[in-house]
């Protein structure tokens, strides 16, 4: 399936949560924070009052409770406006 974001749209891949911490404590689902770290997969044009600037492939920082989520081929996708982004992780 594709999908192409419209207006300030982003489509975004959530980064896997740890599953184990350092020293090899096991994490079980229930207790995991939820990220809130993604990549960026797909990018809308932008209006004339919220311009894009992130780009396919970039790693991006959003607000905890952001977006709408949605399976792409049996993968959690989330779609963010680009005001909920916070950072681009260099």
């Amino acid at each position: 399936m594709k999908i192409k974001p419209l207006a300030d749209r982003v489509l975004v891949k959530n980064d896997k949560a740890e599953t184990k911490t350092s020293s090899g404590i096991i994490i079980p689902e229930a207790a995991q924070e939820k990220t809130q770290t993604a990549s960026v997969v797909a990018v809308g044009p932008g209006t004339q009052d919220e311009k894009i600037t992130v780009k396919p492939g970039d790693r991006i920082m959003y607000d905890k409770y952001a977006g709408t989520q949605i399976k792409i081929d049996g993968e959690d996708h989330l779609i963010l406006k680009m005001s909920d982004i916070i950072a681009i992780i260099e």
